[in-house]
């Protein structure tokens, strides 16, 4: 019986510490696989290894995705999140500008 009692105690902390975290962690990732999800493509660009320029629907869609996280940020007035996907859009329109006037 004791030994039950524990477990229970270790799952109700696990689910009580270790949701949260997993939760934010994922919007961590969202946030830096959006922004990384061009970069490549425009360093390559910019540097000359490459001509071929991204598709416009794969930067619509990364801007998109942006767009919708920084509305839940500002929605859940998370100012981390907020400067930190204002940052990304900041990078990422200095490459876009980087290439077209290049």
């Amino acid at each position: 019986m004791m030994q039950w009692l524990d477990v229970k105690r270790v799952i109700d902390w696990l689910a009580r510490h270790i949701a949260p975290v997993s939760g934010d962690t994922l919007g961590w990732l969202a946030v830096i696989f959006f922004h990384s999800a061009t970069i490549p493509t425009l360093l390559a660009v910019i540097t000359g290894l490459s001509d071929k320029m991204p598709t416009v629907d794969l930067v619509l869609l990364t801007w998109g995705g942006l767009a919708c996280l920084f509305a839940q940020a500002a929605v859940n007035r998370n100012m981390l999140q907020i400067i930190t996907i204002t940052v990304g859009f900041m990078m990422q329109s200095v490459l876009m500008a980087l290439i077209f006037f290049k």
